[in-house]
């Protein structure tokens, strides 16, 4: 398979695309659209930069499943209110979805967005 679609996302790599997914603009683009291959090829072209190899199908199959995830657990929530699974990155995805901004030291809700580059997940890489 040479387009790595059943390849595991690593942390980084998912890091990397939430951070992408948090910029304004891309979230402007997303809002709304129902043909979304361009905003995928975006986001593909600037995890590429990041030395992150992933095509548009699989950047819009890994956000659409952070997605529902979040959304299965937040239905989970209001009936259980205290949910017996946990999420990797719920806090992240929840402040992108709820229009919050991300902040790069803690990883939770702040007023500064997060820096651009790989940089910032460095420590992340096994």
């Amino acid at each position: 398979n040479d387009t790595g679609a059943g390849k595991h996302w690593s942390d980084n790599e998912v890091r990397a695309l939430i951070n992408i997914w948090s910029d304004e603009k891309i979230q402007q683009m997303l809002d709304g659209a129902t043909r979304n291959k361009e905003i995928f090829e975006e986001i593909a072209r600037r995890l590429m930069k990041r030395g992150i190899d992933r095509d548009w199908k699989q950047c819009r199959t890994k956000y659409k499943n952070l997605k529902y995830e979040y959304r299965a657990l937040q239905k989970e929530n209001e009936h259980l209110g205290n949910p017996r699974r946990k999420m990797r990155f719920y806090d992240e995805v929840d402040c992108i979805l709820r229009r919050q901004p991300l902040g790069p030291s803690s990883w939770g809700c702040e007023s500064s967005s997060l820096l651009s580059g790989t940089k910032n997940f460095s420590d992340e890489i096994k």
